[in-house]
C-alpha cells in the first residue's frame, strides 16, 4: 500500500501559495498551488488529483508538482522555459524548397488519370 502523501508548511510558505492560488496571471499556477495546499490539509494526492483540480488529473502529476514545490517554492510550480510547443513561423517566412516542389508523376490533370474510353 503507498504511504501517503505529507507536506508540511511554513506560515510563509502557507501565504505564498494562497497568494498564487488567489492572484497569478498563470491560471494553471493557480491550480497547481490549490492541490498543493489541498495536500498539505490533508488530503490524499489521490483525492486531490480526482476531483481536487480544475478537471481530473493523474496522481503522479499531483505528486509530481508536490515535488517540483518542495523543491524549488513556487518557482517549481512554473512551466520551465523551452517546455511545450514551439510557436509556428510568420506567414511571410519563405516556404522551403523542397515544399514547393510537386511530387513525381502528380503533373498530369485528373482527366489522364480517367480509364480509357
Amino acid at each position: 500500500m503507498p504511504v501517503p502523501l505529507r507536506l508540511p508548511l511554513t506560515e510563509e510558505e502557507r501565504a505564498r501559495l494562497q497568494q498564487a492560488r488567489d492572484h497569478h496571471a498563470k491560471p494553471y499556477v493557480r491550480e497547481r498551488a490549490a492541490a498543493i495546499l489541498r495536500v498539505a490539509a490533508g488530503q490524499s494526492a489521490r483525492a486531490v488529483a480526482r476531483s481536487g483540480c480544475l478537471k481530473p488529473r493523474r496522481v503522479e502529476t499531483v505528486s509530481g508538482w508536490v515535488s517540483a514545490f518542495r523543491q524549488r517554492g513556487i518557482a517549481g510550480l512554473l512551466v520551465a522555459a523551452g517546455r511545450g510547443r514551439k510557436p509556428a513561423p510568420p506567414p511571410s517566412a519563405p516556404r522551403s524548397r523542397l515544399r514547393s516542389q510537386r511530387p513525381r508523376g502528380l503533373g498530369r490533370g485528373v482527366a489522364s488519370l480517367a480509364p480509357p474510353v
